[in-house]
């Protein structure tokens, strides 16, 4: 994924309000007044918000005569947890080194135990 359509991905994901229409999107299409019902702002400032998200490709928006429905292309999220794979496995290698250190240092008050 190209750098900067990645911080596209992660710029649409900063926002709580833009994640939580991403799991309305989640259950089904949806109307912008039916994404908007749950949050405290205007029809405008939702469509801003899907504006957003589908710069960075995760809604699509339809026509169905009068009715334009919302729905999610989960796509980017894929390509973004596949770049963020490689650091996953670089944390589970700290941790796993940080696993073995108590064991080394129980090992180290053996053998200091055994030479006294």
């Amino acid at each position: 994924m190209p750098a900067d359509q990645l911080d596209t991905v992660f710029a649409a994901l900063a926002d709580p309000t833009r994640r939580a229409i991403l799991a309305r999107l989640a259950n089904g299409e949806a109307s912008v007044t039916a994404l908007a019902a749950p949050f405290a702002m205007s029809l405008p400032a939702i469509s801003k918000h899907l504006k957003v998200r589908e710069r960075a490709g995760f809604v699509a928006r339809g026509r169905t005569a009068q009715w334009r429905p919302c729905r999610l292309d989960a796509t980017p999220l894929k390509e973004a947890a596949t770049w963020l794979e490689k650091y996953r496995q670089f944390w589970e290698q700290s941790f796993d080194r940080l696993d073995d250190y108590p064991k080394k240092l129980q090992t180290k008050e053996a053998m200091r135990g055994r030479r006294q």
